[in-house]
């Protein structure tokens, strides 16, 4: 893999799932889901499914309508980190997750919190570093994807 996240010293591999690897950040604990293999923009790479349904949300959740955030299954999904500059989809019309650009073997899956998310259990700051970052997140309700990156998706709000 020539990605230089995984050649820092501080991501340990916890284990391998097919299409991804789970990382662990040996300084901050953040669990991170990277790719095994490359995929193609638009590609359909894994399809997902709920293993519980909540009507709140919480840290592990995506939210699929407007009252359900889901559990993912697989759980490893739920590794899958936030960035201003995502490179996969989560449709959560058809349980799909999608590249949205070309992913190299070994790239980290990032998506859009704004992208499924009505509500957050809490906001964060984000240290994405994209061009476009939003720097403080808030309820998703404030912002809306077409100012972030110029793709044509399906949004909840």
């Amino acid at each position: 893999m020539n990605n230089a996240a995984l050649s820092l010293p501080n991501l340990t591999r916890i284990s391998h799932h097919g299409f991804a690897e789970l990382y662990e950040n040996k300084v901050t604990g953040e669990k991170s889901l990277h790719a095994t293999v490359p995929h193609r923009a638009g590609e359909i790479f894994a399809t997902f499914e709920a293993s519980e349904l909540l009507s709140k949300p919480n840290k592990y959740t995506v939210q699929v309508n407007e009252d359900t955030h889901i559990i993912l299954q697989p759980e490893i999904l739920q590794y899958i980190n936030h960035s201003c500059n995502p490179n996969v989809y989560f449709d959560t019309a058809n349980y799909e997750l999608s590249a949205i650009v070309d992913i190299a073997a070994g790239d980290e899956f990032t998506f859009f919190y704004p992208s499924t998310e009505w509500h957050m259990e809490s906001p964060f700051n984000c240290f994405c570093g994209a061009n476009n970052c939003l720097m403080k997140y808030r309820e998703p309700l404030f912002y809306r994807r077409k100012l972030f990156f110029n793709i044509s998706l399906p949004i909840l709000f």
